[in-house]
């Protein structure tokens, strides 16, 4: 088995937290137990995906400030916050006060772009100013400021017996090295190096440049993502990169797991073969099997071995008890496979 470029050094995953409409304790009350759980296995993160007006986390931060209570090691992250849906400045004082609740464990990631389905929402969500909201990097940049401690007000001081400050409070020093940007272009990748951002990958890339789709390639595409992002970074080839396919060891499953982790796959697999809608986005294949085979492909994957940090996606609509076996055999089998040791 050739061996990657450097071990494994962080292990994470990511879920996105279905619960059922007339019982929605119980859907959160089980992303919080995995989150345990991966805290019990070594996990050095685990990321909530955020989903608005669906059935899944709706408020992140808010499951982060609950996760932060339950757990005392684990980093905690977002993968990712749409900001289009956000207030770039409330969000950075909710941020920042989970993160000093959490003992400094938060890894915000965000991205851009209009909110899912805007025509259809823009009049809840910014019924006065919905033409004129600006989508763009400017958005990130703002809640870059607030979190870093630039000047939010040029008031401060005391008025009466009020005190006031000039920046958001609380000020977590830490937290702007911990912001992560979520993207799947060469804009994107760019952008976030030049502006000292982490930067999350996914299953998912734009086919820039492409015309056709059988020769295009995800794993080189995505290469050349992280690539850029490091050649505009200021940390260079140090710079933080984590990738987050979605990953489903089967070493102690059973047979109904197996069966049933395998259609999932491949009822997906379809969608792989071209880029898709007028994004042209590229999806990575689901990768289904023992922790041999899965380590196998992730070593002959050339953008996994530019990464020494992973956020393996969870299939959505699993059960609990598939989650605890998927964990366990990732914790147990993959990440030692591919060079990586559990915290303590």
């Amino acid at each position: 088995m050739p061996p990657t470029s450097r071990p494994l050094r962080k292990l994470g995953f990511l879920t996105i937290g279905l619960f059922d409409e007339a019982d929605p304790r119980r859907g959160h009350e089980s992303t919080l137990e995995i989150i345990e759980l991966g805290e019990r296995l070594g996990f050095d993160s685990a990321w909530l995906r955020h989903r608005h007006l669906q059935y899944g986390i709706s408020s992140p931060v808010a499951v982060m400030a609950a996760a932060s209570q339950r757990t005392s090691r684990i980093e905690l992250g977002t993968a990712v916050i749409p900001l289009g849906w956000e207030n770039p400045l409330r969000l950075a004082e909710d941020l920042a006060t989970v993160d000093i609740l959490s003992g400094g464990r938060v890894n915000p990631g965000v991205s851009v772009g209009p909110p899912m389905h805007y025509d259809q929402v823009k009049e809840a969500l910014y019924p006065d100013t919905a033409e004129a909201e600006d989508f763009s990097y400017e958005r990130v940049r703002r809640l870059l400021d607030f979190v870093r401690g630039k000047s939010a007000t040029d008031f401060s001081g005391v008025e009466g017996f009020e005190v006031f400050s000039d920046r958001v409070q609380p000020h977590s020093p830490g937290l702007g090295k911990r912001l992560w940007y979520g993207g799947g272009s060469l804009s994107s990748a760019r952008w976030a190096g030049e502006h000292g951002m982490n930067f999350l990958t996914s299953s998912v890339v734009k086919a820039e440049g492409a015309d056709g789709g059988s020769d295009l390639d995800f794993a080189e595409i995505q290469l050349s993502h992280i690539r850029a992002f490091r050649a505009h970074h200021p940390d260079g080839d140090e710079a933080r990169v984590s990738q987050g396919l979605v990953v489903i060891p089967t070493d102690s499953a059973s047979p109904e797991q197996r069966a049933k982790y395998e259609a999932f796959a491949a009822k997906r697999t379809p969608r792989t073969a071209s880029p898709q809608g007028p994004a042209r986005l590229l999806f990575a294949p689901d990768i289904v099997g023992s922790s041999e085979e899965i380590a196998e492909r992730l070593h002959a994957h050339v953008a996994f071995r530019e990464v020494d940090e992973v956020a393996f996606a969870l299939p959505f609509t699993f059960e609990h008890e598939d989650y605890v076996q998927i964990l366990t055999d990732m914790a147990t089998r993959l990440g030692p496979a591919l060079g990586w040791q559990p915290a303590v």
